[in-house]
């Protein structure tokens, strides 16, 4: 299997390696639960500051993946918060845990596989 990334010149790391570390610290912010959070902010900072290098790569899909997955975690986990008011939140909590869990499995088997993570089948 040939490697879908188009070299981009002056850097270090290359895309698929910088996606695996992207992977691994959202993993171990989120596994930790918030103990090492900064780590998950360091995933996001870093898919940040790469996107243009990654823009027009498989790995741009799998930035966006990851990025997606983030915001609309922090956004689910803000309503569960406050549904835990009327004792309903931990539902949410639950439900966002498992689809988190889910999203970062998924994505990461596309990225071994060499490709973009997909929201069917």
């Amino acid at each position: 299997m040939s490697d879908p990334q188009t070299p981009v010149p002056g850097t270090t790391l290359d895309l698929r390696t910088l996606t695996h570390v992207a992977y691994g610290l959202f993993a171990l912010g989120f596994l930790t639960s918030g103990i090492l959070g900064i780590a998950t902010l360091a995933a996001v900072v870093l898919m940040y500051l790469k996107r243009s290098d990654a823009a027009g790569t498989v790995y741009a899909a799998h930035f966006d993946w990851m990025l997606r997955t983030f915001w609309w975690a922090m956004l689910w986990l803000a309503i569960s918060g406050i549904g835990l008011y009327i004792f309903i939140g931990w539902l949410g909590l639950i439900a966002t845990v498992v689809w988190v869990l889910y999203r970062l499995i998924k994505g990461w088997l596309a990225l071994l596989e060499g490709s973009a993570p997909t929201t069917y089948a």
